[in-house]
């Protein structure tokens, strides 16, 4: 939990004169994200799809990879659209294949690795079988700007590559036919954050443009501006990927979340009723919360198919049986991931035990599903305040980790400290994987302890940084002034309040295993329901007691669920 907040500086006189056509809450908000412009505050304010979006041949590469698609087009040509298995990918699979099903090109076929069985990346084998399949063009989305070597196996096979991907790419690019990525050195395209199906939609839009400009007859059937309605799906994406939310992004969430709130897509649907969420009110929060971990559920227990046919059916049958598969897949990984938790937990509560007194906490267990490690460990830091260590085998017998930091280390320079005894490793400065052989698996604690004792620094005090007392008004209103600055995510967090001096009239926890808090407050005169999912009372940094004042640092929600409508504080703290 957070120690300490700070609030954010106050407006000045001359930047609230500048925003004078908004309320003193919209001021404050658009101040601390930096906009303090009357024209800088209606482009954030009011997204306008025509001005907000950049032209797709801006990206480099992009004229070459639409001439190579349209030929593919043009002559029947038997096309493989290969993406990574997450909620990044398998949207941006999904989206893919809408366009080329709206065009009339029926020769097609997308190919999903196994998480566990394939792994992460664009492999040789798959290209085997894309080949065997009659494909003599691959368009990647999401992944392989790393895969020099697989491109150039497709190559020697006869299969030309277009590479559409936003990861980081090496010094040497793959020799594909194109190679379509905004992080490119050489790229000037404005937005540097497109998620993968971000630029998987860029392709289409020039596809689309393209084809309507030399009036192919593929095109001639298709509305002006019909590719809009895939809005939905990268908005999914670009959520769950926890990239920027500004600039290009935040218009394509806006109008993406208008998508999906009336989506025709079936699977959509289906999933909103068994999660008993409101299909016309969803928000960011339900994709991040609900939607995201299910579509990420199906590789991480099962199959990445599951979740790209919920995406692309028309079948109203098949979509309900697919929503509850994925329900409960989901409760299946959370059972998994709550199951190492406690298992670790009683493990490193243990006092006097050698975990107890080390600079980091590091597990692992050859019956554990490494694509389950990263939640696990996110949930151990919260508890131990360490940085987190553990590893699994996948089905394919190799030894995989994953790493979580708690703000006392760099994850990357931790592997980069270690590396004589990773076989690979990735990732940023939070969060990172790992993988490692089987003979030096026995050492690893001793390794990365040692590691961490030459790269880490103190770990930072945890401050909150407070957008704003909560007004003294009803949370409706507080809302709608709020849902002018929405969509929220990086880069654009959503706004913490501080109540000070509440009364707490109650307390309760709820939920199975009585794993969540409730408080009620009063505010403004008013009972007020205050929530912390997986919190208890007492790990708040002060406990809260009937009949006490506490100070609450927290964000206000407007949930929807299971057919009631309210206004509620979800907490962050109560200090």
């Amino acid at each position: 939990m957070h120690e300490h907040y700070t609030l954010k500086e106050a407006p000045t006189k001359k930047e609230r004169e500048a925003l004078s056509a908004y309320d003193e809450l919209v001021q404050t908000l658009l101040c601390s994200r930096g906009i303090t412009t009357a024209h800088d505050a209606d482009v954030f304010l009011n997204p306008d799809y025509d001005r907000d979006m950049h032209d797709p041949f801006l990206l480099h590469d992009m004229d070459t990879a639409v001439a190579r698609l349209t030929r593919a087009i043009d002559t029947g040509e038997h096309i493989g659209i290969y993406t990574d298995f997450d909620a990044d990918g398998i949207p941006a699979g999904a989206l893919l294949h809408d366009a080329l099903t709206k065009i009339g090109h029926t020769r097609f076929i997308n190919y999903i690795p196994h998480r566990d069985a394939e792994g992460y990346g664009f492999h040789a084998a798959a290209v085997d079988a894309l080949a065997a399949a009659g494909v003599t063009l691959i368009v990647t989305a999401d992944v392989g700007i790393s895969d020099i070597e697989t491109v150039r196996h497709a190559n020697e096979r006869g299969i030309d590559v277009i590479i559409t991907d936003h990861h980081t790419p090496p010094e040497t690019l793959p020799d594909a036919v194109a190679v379509v990525n905004p992080q490119r050195i050489d790229d000037h395209y404005p937005n540097l954050g497109l998620s993968g199906s971000g630029v998987a939609f860029k392709l289409v839009q020039a596809l689309f443009a393209h084809a309507r400009e030399h009036e192919k007859p593929w095109i001639r059937d298709v509305p002006e501006g019909w590719e809009k309605w895939l809005l939905d799906l990268v908005a999914l994406a670009t959520v769950a990927d926890m990239v920027p939310l500004t600039g290009e992004n935040r218009t394509l969430v806006h109008f993406g979340l208008l998508v999906l709130r009336k989506s025709r897509r079936v699977g959509v649907g289906a999933l909103c009723r068994v999660l008993r969420v409101s299909h016309a009110h969803l928000t960011e929060d339900d994709i991040g919360f609900s939607i995201a971990p299910r579509i990420n559920a199906a590789s991480r227990m099962d199959s990445p198919e599951k979740a790209f046919a919920l995406l692309t059916t028309t079948d109203d049958a098949q979509a309900t049986t697919l929503a509850r598969e994925l329900q409960k897949l989901n409760d299946k990984r959370k059972g998994a991931v709550a199951s190492v938790v406690r298992e670790l937990n009683a493990r490193f509560a243990t006092d006097g035990s050698d975990d107890a007194d080390a600079p980091l906490l590091v597990a692992g267990n050859p019956s554990w599903n490494p694509a389950l490690l990263g939640l696990a460990a996110n949930s151990l830091v919260d508890t131990h305040g360490k940085t987190v260590c553990l590893w699994g085998r996948e089905a394919n017998g190799t030894i995989k980790g994953s790493c979580r930091s708690a703000g006392d280390v760099h994850i990357i320079e931790l592997f980069g400290e270690a590396s004589a005894k990773l076989a690979h490793y990735g990732g940023h400065e939070y969060a990172g994987g790992f993988s490692v052989a089987h003979d030096a698996v026995h050492t690893l604690p001793q390794v990365l302890c040692d590691a961490h004792e030459r790269v880490h620094t103190p770990a930072r005090e945890r401050t909150c940084a407070v957008d704003a007392p909560l007004p003294r008004a009803p949370l409706s209103r507080t809302h709608a002034t709020l849902a002018q600055c929405a969509p929220f995510g990086m880069g654009n967090p959503k706004p913490v309040f501080v109540c000070l001096d509440t009364p707490v009239q109650a307390v309760r926890t709820f939920g199975r295993d009585s794993a969540h808090t409730e408080l009620l407050l009063t505010h403004d005169g008013s009972a007020v329901r205050a929530i912390a999912f997986f919190t208890t009372p007492a790990s708040f940094t002060r406990e809260p007691k009937e009949g006490m004042q506490v100070t609450v640092l927290c964000t206000l929600a407007h949930s929807h669920f299971a057919g009631s409508e309210r206004f509620e504080l979800h907490i962050i703290d109560v200090v």
